[in-house]
């Protein structure tokens, strides 16, 4: 046990104002947004693919890059007229 560590986290806690420890105690006990987020993620991850009957989604490349290259290309020719 790192009893230092604890010590000084015990020292930096009872320096912090009221607010702060209130600030530290939702931090503590409340899940961060990167979590609340995640399960975000996966709940819409878990939805579309029940939509998609569980099948994968494989994007044709080569029409995305077809795609990719015409919208520039009129993007070009909008900057040339």
């Amino acid at each position: 046990m790192n009893i230092q560590l604890v010590e000084s986290l015990a020292n930096a806690i009872l320096a912090l104002s009221p607010e702060e420890r209130e600030l530290l105690n939702q931090k503590l006990t409340h899940p961060s947004n990167w979590q609340n987020l995640r399960s975000a993620i996966l709940a819409n991850a878990q939805a579309i693919q029940q939509r998609r009957s569980s099948q994968p989604f494989e994007p044709d490349i080569d029409e995305i890059v077809h795609q990719m290259r015409e919208e520039r290309e009129q993007e070009m020719m909008s900057l040339t007229l």
